[in-house]
């Protein structure tokens, strides 16, 4: 069996599968696009990163291509339909993102509500010049709060159980509501989208891209927030209407956001830079040592188990 990998990753992550198979992985940097285009059609497994489109053009030059492993729990790089249709499996890694991406949710609503990053960036460029009292640099109260989250998945459940440490109140939205006993167990209330945008302090979108959820949060959602409510979002950019969010945040239609990720690619729209009300970071969520090697050791987990059967796989059923 030959398996192509397209992203530089840590080794440690692929010993195994090296151990038993033969494993093609660049050096120093992702192969592009053509390169596995060009090399493709030898092997049997593609284990592609993310941002790596796996598209039409690429599945149809693969004639012995069996499994497509992503690295990563999102697979809107991949052309899901038509592998499947192609008789391809497909796999994700969606449980060592869990607690990683969830702490990060966590970490952008205490900074944004707090003003973290705001002083730390002010005291650091102002020094004595900023100004320090009692009223100066006042945030948002967290415990006592109620965090509204659209997507009750994996990530969902993991931040609703950190919110509830934390005192606060848990509403939260999704295609499926889930049953009581969950419901219980995480201590969460099911409510309508427009409610929970109407409630929530905190709104986080913990949903995956497709095309239903494209722009959730547009700019008829962003009037139904109160204009205290801090949006988080560290599941996919396009999820959000950015301009539309700049304009929220410019005319006080909402108090601040948190943005791991953005809607046009890597970077955020040049007006949420300039924006003390917004914290940004550039898609951190799993970004650990330690997250990073046991996402590859799950990628290797999925092709060993696909081609040997010796363990679960994390398939991805439908786009």
């Amino acid at each position: 069996m030959k398996i192509l990998v397209t992203y530089d990753m840590f080794r440690e992550g692929f010993t195994e599968l090296e151990s038993k198979y033969e494993v093609t992985l660049p050096e120093g940097r992702d192969f592009t696009y053509e390169e596995v285009f060009e090399m493709i059609p030898e092997y049997d497994v593609l284990c592609s990163m993310l941002d790596f489109p796996v598209n039409k053009e690429l599945i149809d030059h693969a004639p012995k291509l069996r499994l497509i492993a992503n690295y990563g729990v999102g697979y809107n790089n991949i052309d899901v339909a038509y592998a499947l249709e192609k008789g391809l499996t497909v796999a994700n890694t969606p449980d060592p993102v869990t607690a990683p991406t969830a702490n990060l949710a966590l970490g952008l609503m205490l900074d944004t509500a707090r003003r973290i990053t705001e002083c730390d960036r002010k005291l650091r460029t102002l020094g004595k010049d900023m100004k320090i009292g009692m009223l100066e640099n006042l945030g948002m109260p967290v415990t006592g709060q109620t965090l509204g989250i659209i997507g009750m998945g994996r990530i969902g459940k993991a931040l609703a159980k950190r919110a509830n440490a934390l005192g606060m109140d848990v509403i939260y939205h999704k295609r499926r509501q889930l049953c009581i006993d969950d419901e219980t167990k995480l201590n969460v209330t099911y409510v309508s989208k427009e409610e929970l945008l109407a409630k929530a302090d905190f709104v986080s979108l913990n949903a995956p891209y497709t095309p239903d959820t494209y722009h959730i949060i547009g700019e008829e959602e962003l009037k139904l927030m109160k204009p205290s409510a801090i949006l988080i979002n560290t599941a996919r950019g396009p999820l959000v209407d950015e301009h539309a969010l700049v304009k929220a945040l410019r005319e006080g239609t909402i108090h601040g956001a948190g943005l791991d990720v953005f809607e046009f690619g890597d970077y955020p729209l040049p007006e949420l830079l300039e924006m003390d009300n917004v914290v940004l970071t550039p898609h951190i969520g799993t970004q650990t040592t330690e997250t990073r090697i046991i996402m590859a050791r799950t990628v290797c987990n999925n092709v060993i188990g696909f081609l040997e059967g010796d363990r679960p796989v994390s398939r991805v059923l439908r786009p």
